[in-house]
């Protein structure tokens, strides 16, 4: 009997197989344990499930050895052992469809957004500017918009702030002080970040979301895999990342309910990074997007070593778990085994708290939604084998996938039109309102200077449109956009949802 069903994802088998429904998978869920417990496997093993199913899934590659998912896997002793011990007899090698991305377009495909639709909220927190500094970066973001100016890139931002300086007494009526010092310091910060590598996100071709949304030619999920062993060297930059990127899916999608399966499935790697050090009002809208985002058919997956990692709001919408062993040595770890245990439906036949220490590598304790939503009572289970490679592939293997990749071409050449910068510093000629007849006894075509604008041309969105809706100032835009192509829109910029959330 095949242990195999196509509406569910089979994780193991402990007194009882032990599966995953996808109807149920959009409702969110933890995988949990100290290093070295087994949290890739369980990870691989679900990104290949939801990929069988036709789900899109998206994870951060933080150790640099999750990428074996794209080539087959290698029928070792050890893999065979335990397909034999759990009864997968129809156990067979497979590779899965894959692209890479990278942040800093070295081990993938390049992924970027504009500043303005990372938004002020979640730059303060990837610059980590303090309540002051981050009021003078919402007004270079506003005058920005009210001045039609398009922030695209970190000289953008750098060039606006630069120009708000110069005129602060002017803006200090309407908006509120804007302090040199407080200029200076985002300045520094912004220094930071380039420094650390991340000033190649910001710019265009910006990433369309719907890249992510992609199958194979066999129908299956593609697995995007996002190369972050260097960018986890940058915890804030990392988390505010995939929290943008999470914003952004929910903002971009249709509501669909409950679906049969996923719309894409969103696995959070070393998830205590997104949570460690971040002020309550950001963890307020995270705990909201992660609530909400179910709706829109996107299933999030928090990765860490204990459960106490996660704030309670958040652990509380987790409803499919896979606990690997913990160690208690110290009162901490102990408390932490103590929370880990109480997140489960408890089984009569074993003490929770006691089984979590004793867990062999391989081995979790599994709790996941039945068909009515209820969590199923913890079962202590044997993991199953991925069908895919264990470890990382070579570059060579990388550099191959790469280049057959639909997406090769797409993202690679940056774009660098004119926007804050380039109209701040003068470096853009104005363009004549309409085109004038050359003088034909001019051969230059000089016979006499240009009409002088009397105000700034159209300005063009920094995304291509499309059917997401946005409140205010980005839902006006969009109607614009509808109806009068070429039209001047105003002085209205996108911006990402967590941006506007915070306005």
């Amino acid at each position: 009997m095949t242990l195999l069903k196509p509406d569910s994802i089979y994780l193991g088998t402990g007194a009882a197989p032990q599966y995953l429904t996808l109807k149920r998978a959009n409702r969110h869920g933890l995988i949990a344990g100290a290093t070295g417990t087994g949290k890739t496997v369980s990870l691989q093993i679900l990104a290949e499930g939801f990929s069988r199913a036709g789900v899109p899934v998206f994870m951060a590659d933080a150790k640099g050895d999750l990428s074996g998912i794209c080539q087959e896997g290698a029928p070792k002793d050890f893999l065979l052992k335990r397909a034999a011990q759990i009864g997968l007899d129809d156990y067979e090698f497979e590779a899965f469809p894959v692209v890479f991305w990278d942040l800093f377009g070295q081990q993938g495909h390049p992924v970027r957004t504009t500043v303005s639709e990372m938004g002020p909220l979640l730059l303060t927190q990837m610059l980590g500017l303090n309540d002051v500094q981050e009021g003078v970066l919402n007004i270079a973001f506003r005058v920005a918009d009210e001045q039609g100016l398009l922030l695209l890139d970190l000289k953008d931002l750098r060039a606006m702030l630069s120009h708000i300086g110069e005129n602060a007494s002017q803006l200090t009526n309407a908006y509120g002080n804007v302090s040199k010092a407080s200029i200076g310091s985002i300045q520094r910060a912004l220094l930071t970040l380039e420094n650390e590598g991340a000033e190649g996100f910001f710019g265009e071709p910006a990433l369309e979301l719907r890249d992510f949304l992609a199958h194979g030619p066999d129908g299956r999920g593609t697995i995007n895999i996002l190369a972050a062993d260097r960018l986890i060297q940058s915890p804030k930059t990392y988390a505010t990342f995939l929290l943008w990127l999470l914003s952004e899916l929910f903002e971009d999608l249709p509501e669909v309910g409950d679906p049969d399966k996923p719309t894409l499935v969103f696995f959070f790697d070393e998830a205590h990074l997104l949570f460690k050090d971040t002020p309550k009002a950001l963890i307020d809208k995270v705990t909201q997007v992660v609530r909400l985002v179910r709706s829109k058919g996107v299933g999030v997956y928090f990765i860490t070593q204990s459960p106490d990692d996660i704030p309670d709001d958040v652990l509380g919408q987790l409803g499919n778990r896979i606990q690997h062993a913990l160690r208690a040595f110290t009162p901490r770890d102990q408390a932490a085994v103590r929370t880990a245990a109480q997140t489960f439906r408890q089984n009569p036949a074993f003490d929770t708290s006691q089984v979590i220490t004793e867990l062999a590598v391989g081995e979790a304790l599994v709790s996941t939604l039945d068909d009515k939503g209820v969590p199923t009572m913890v079962d202590r289970a044997l993991i199953r084998p991925p069908q895919s490679r264990l470890g990382p592939v070579s570059p060579q293997e990388r550099q191959e996938v790469m280049r057959a990749s639909v997406m090769s071409g797409r993202y690679d050449t940056v774009r660098d039109r004119e926007s804050a910068y380039e109209r701040l510093t003068q470096r853009v000629e104005p363009r004549p309102q309409q085109q004038r007849r050359q003088n034909p006894w001019d051969a230059g075509g000089r016979d006499q200077e240009p009409a002088r604008e009397t105000r700034p041309p159209p300005r063009p969105s920094t995304r291509a449109p499309s059917t997401r809706q946005r409140q205010g100032v980005g839902e006006t835009f969009a109607k614009s956009i509808a109806s009068s192509v070429g039209r001047e829109i105003g002085r209205a910029l996108l911006r990402g949802l967590m941006g506007s959330l915070k306005r």
